[in-house]
């Protein structure tokens, strides 16, 4: 997961559907403060925490009225945010936007948007009566792969929730909470006791005496509450063995 909090205020401009035109063409700072109705000096300030982001970048034009050059800014950086916040919920997350022709996409598109692949590829330039064909077309698709994955949000904060409920009523120390915690955040990866040490400030003592504490209470939880003993008990006893 990429970290976004460095330009977090990047984010913060009043968004509505004036802001859409921002990524249609360069703009002059006073343009976008006229479009999005702010003042110049915030636009400015926006824009200076875009371009250090590479979100933007800005560009020297000659003047139309034949004075110095002036500045505009353009969008050179496509990414995804996607922000999920909740009860025993919280992801924020930006991705890059993979690079390439359509041919070169297809390989990581949705079967259904092959043949939309296919018919645009190689072309310099598509009618809008053409274009909007095929975006309607992918905006169904988009449409129907964000609502499965709304529903895998909502199955993961439902699972969290019910673990969050073992979490509070079985492990009494705040550090052994923490703990189970970071396993719960990023199950797939081995839990960095490193880190876990600096954040709870604790040596190196006690972090091993608490991990063989929290090593306990798992395997005496895991043999009465999980009913599904078989399946889950090789993956617990990997976590175990991989701290």
């Amino acid at each position: 997961m990429a970290d976004i909090d460095p330009h977090y205020g990047c984010y913060r401009i009043k968004f509505d559907d004036k802001t859409k035109r921002l990524v249609r063409e360069p703009h002059y700072p006073m343009q976008l403060a006229e479009l999005i109705g702010v003042s110049q000096q915030a636009i400015k300030k926006h824009l200076k925490e875009l371009e250090h982001g590479n979100f933007v970048a800005k560009l020297q034009v000659p003047s139309e009225k034949g004075g110095p050059p002036r500045t505009i800014y353009t969008v050179q950086e496509a990414i995804s945010i996607r922000i999920d916040l909740g009860p025993d919920l919280f992801n924020c997350e930006q991705r890059k936007l993979p690079s390439g022709g359509p041919m070169r996409l297809s390989s990581k598109l949705p079967e259904a948007t092959h043949p939309v692949a296919e018919l645009v590829s190689g072309r310099k330039r598509i009618s809008v009566s053409e274009g909007v064909g095929h975006l309607a077309e992918l905006n169904q698709v988009i449409e129907r792969l964000d609502s499965e994955r709304d529903a895998l949000i909502a199955l993961h904060q439902h699972i969290r929730n019910r673990i969050s409920q073992g979490v509070d009523s079985d492990f009494e120390q705040y550090e052994e909470r923490a703990m189970i915690h970071s396993i719960i955040e990023s199950p797939e990866k081995r839990l960095d006791l490193n880190l876990l040490s600096q954040e709870l400030q604790l040596g190196q003592r006690q972090v091993s005496e608490l991990l063989e504490e929290v090593r306990s209470k798992l395997q005496r939880q895991n043999l009465t509450t999980c009913r599904t003993r078989n399946r889950y008990s090789r993956k617990l006893r990997s976590i175990l063995v991989a701290w």
